[in-house]
Order: C-alpha cells, then sequence, then structure tokens
C-alpha cells in the first residue's frame, strides 16, 4: 500500500493508469494517509444518533474530542436494531429513532487494525429517549479510546473538535430547524 504525506494533495479516489486499477485514498483520524485498491476495501456501514434535550446535544468523547453516538451496523443487523444498540453501547440510553438526517460516505484507516475501510455514515434523529447517560456498556476499543457520553452545550459545537468526516455543525444546526 502506498503512503501519502499529509501535505500531497491527491482525489479522493485515482486510476492507478499503468494498473488499470482504481484506488481510494483512505486516511485515520491523526491525518496519516494511505492509497489502497478499491477491491481490497472493508465496506463498514455505520449508523449514529443526533440527540438534541433542550439546549444540549449527548455526544461521546473520544480520541480528544467528540462524535456522535453510534458506529458499525452488523451483517444481518437491521439499521433501526444498529441505531439504538450502539447508542445503547456507548451511551447508556435507550432511544426511539427519527429520520434519516443525513447521509455520508468515509475511507478510513482502523484506528487498532490498520486495515481500510469504506463507510456509509447514516445520521438519525431521535424522537425520545430514556436513561441516565453512562459508559457501563461501552465494548471492545471502546474502553479504551472513548470517555464516555457527555451532554455539550449546544453554544460549544463550533468550538469543539469533532471526529467525523462531515460538517458535523450543519447537521447540528439543520436538526434543530427541523424540530
Amino acid at each position: 500500500m502506498e503512503e501519502i504525506p499529509p501535505t500531497e494533495y491527491r482525489r479522493a479516489s485515482e486510476i492507478d493508469v499503468a494498473k488499470n486499477v482504481k484506488k481510494i485514498l483512505c486516511k485515520n483520524f491523526d491525518g496519516k494517509r494511505r492509497l489502497v485498491p478499491a477491491n481490497e476495501l472493508i465496506f463498514r456501514p455505520s449508523v449514529y444518533a443526533v440527540i438534541i434535550k433542550g439546549n444540549k446535544i449527548l455526544l461521546s468523547q473520544q480520541w480528544g474530542g467528540y462524535d456522535f453516538p453510534g458506529g458499525g451496523i452488523k451483517k444481518g443487523e437491521k439499521i433501526e436494531d444498529a441505531l439504538k444498540r450502539e447508542v445503547w453501547e456507548e451511551t447508556g440510553v435507550k432511544i426511539k429513532p427519527g429520520g434519516l438526517l443525513h447521509a455520508a460516505d468515509d475511507f478510513f484507516i482502523g484506528t487498532s487494525s490498520g486495515k481500510c475501510f469504506h463507510s456509509t455514515l447514516l445520521y438519525y434523529g431521535c424522537q425520545s429517549f430514556t436513561g441516565k447517560p453512562n459508559a457501563k456498556h461501552l465494548i471492545g476499543d471502546e474502553k479504551r479510546y472513548s470517555k464516555g457520553p457527555e451532554w455539550v452545550d449546544l453554544n460549544r459545537i463550533k468550538k469543539i473538535k469533532f471526529y467525523n468526516p462531515i460538517d458535523s455543525v450543519a447537521l447540528i444546526t439543520k436538526t434543530l430547524k427541523r424540530s
């Protein structure tokens, strides 16, 4: 696999003309980049919840920043079931999912495996929730990199670091306009 310096510009996907193989640029959370043949990517659909209560949003603290609670959809698992499970694991909160707010793609390098993934990210609103946020249900690597859930004041969202490939502030703003 070809290593790409962070300062060198490349499009998200390129064709290796000599080999006629499409390559995809993947990156990890700290900016390391790698070009990978598309056929070597592992497909990983994922789902995330945007949970707002009053003037606060429930986020997961990880890697020194924040992300929406959520994660990978298991094979054979329905999207709504995966959303409920992931939110429960990361926050201890049970939710009633709302509608789809946003969908995006991401190409990333797994933090523990070093493998490259093509992820489809689905972001859903939340109609209601029950329970008090806690980190008791974190599993696997999440215990290492996550500090658990936190209610973050909406006035802070433009100042905090989000660890995801989307415009999180725009998604939160869109969600607030819908409610």
